[in-house]
């Protein structure tokens, strides 16, 4: 016998959410619990937190952990982005000011259990967000950056970093992010 998900309301969910220890991505009425994140993957993500918040200082950009919920209208989904920026004013969903809906960068650091949501499903929502202008994945196993920027006329073009090019450039943002700097104090620092 199948069973059919039990689904909840936006607001059900934003009600559960505020008073959950636990994060939750909403889509379609479906919630989905977050796993924890390994040790390696919460040096990366403090690396490039840290080198991002260096580089936009007395600049008008705010670098977000995970702990900033995402939504994407056209969508509906609610997620947590590893990292976001967003440069200029910021647009909340309302007067909490814990859901932010205008990024203009997306960092997200891959794990076994995320990565192909992250590259597919995710990136196909995150692409529907008019301010989002460059998509980031960083391996947690392997030396690899992976940008994706989106151009003016709507297409995504990837650069990727290699041994000749050690670095992605943020265009949007005017911000680099280095391998070295990346993976610092990681396993994968050489």
């Amino acid at each position: 016998m199948q069973q059919t998900a039990l689904l909840i309301s936006e607001e059900e969910y934003l009600e559960g959410e505020n008073l959950s220890e636990t994060k939750h991505e909403y889509y379609r009425g479906e919630v989905f619990a977050m796993a924890g994140a390994s040790r390696r993957h919460n040096l990366i993500v403090s690396n490039v937190i840290t080198g991002l918040n260096l580089q936009l200082k007395k600049r008008p950009c705010r670098v977000y952990p995970s702990d900033m919920r995402l939504r994407i209208d056209l969508t509906g989904l609610y997620t947590y982005p590893g990292i976001m920026v967003v440069c200029g004013e910021e647009q909340f969903a309302d007067e909490n000011q814990n859901t932010l809906l205008n990024p203009d960068v997306i960092v997200e650091v891959l794990s076994d259990s995320t990565e192909g949501y992250d590259r597919g499903t995710k990136f196909q929502s995150c692409r529907q967000l008019p301010s989002l202008r460059e998509y980031v994945l960083v391996s947690q196993n392997a030396r690899k950056i992976e940008r994706y920027a989106r151009d003016d006329r709507n297409r995504w073009t990837l650069a990727e970093t290699d041994e000749q090019h050690p670095e992605i450039i943020l265009e949007s943002i005017g911000c680099r992010l280095e391998v070295a700097e990346v993976y610092d104090k990681t396993e994968l620092q050489n």
